[in-house]
């Protein structure tokens, strides 16, 4: 059964980090893409990072660049998704989702497939 499990997620104020985790089980890492999305209270929910698996390779959001920073460890069967420098802006619900497909990239955009979810994790931003 493919299973992702977010961890990590909390109360941090402006300007602080976390790092969030996306635990699968069920399939081999090796072969996924995989993505994080965000939600937001009243929002669409929206693509963060992405990270392929071939060469890793990553794309991120022209809103978190430079401050988020996404990694995978396939012998952990794990993809980290490092916050720095968060805004309130950043609070919403955040989901990771694994793929066979490549992500896909054009003209400074990029797509992430989204074959499955895990549940999600809460960060929130404030003071």
């Amino acid at each position: 059964q493919v299973r992702l499990t977010e961890s990590g997620g909390g109360l941090v104020q402006p300007g602080g980090s976390l790092r969030l985790s996306c635990a699968v089980s069920g399939f081999t890492l090796d072969y996924y893409a995989i993505g994080w999305f965000r939600q937001a209270p009243g929002k669409e929910r929206e693509g963060v990072s992405c990270i392929s698996s071939s060469d890793s390779r990553t794309y991120y959001a022209d809103s978190v660049k430079g401050r988020f920073t996404l990694s995978r460890d396939n012998a952990k069967n794990t993809v980290y998704l490092q916050m720095n420098s968060l805004k309130p802006e950043d609070t919403g619900v955040y989901y990771c989702a694994a793929d066979l497909d490549p992500p896909q990239y054009w003209s400074g955009t990029y797509y992430c497939p989204h074959d499955y979810w895990g549940q999600g994790t809460q960060v929130t931003v404030s003071s």
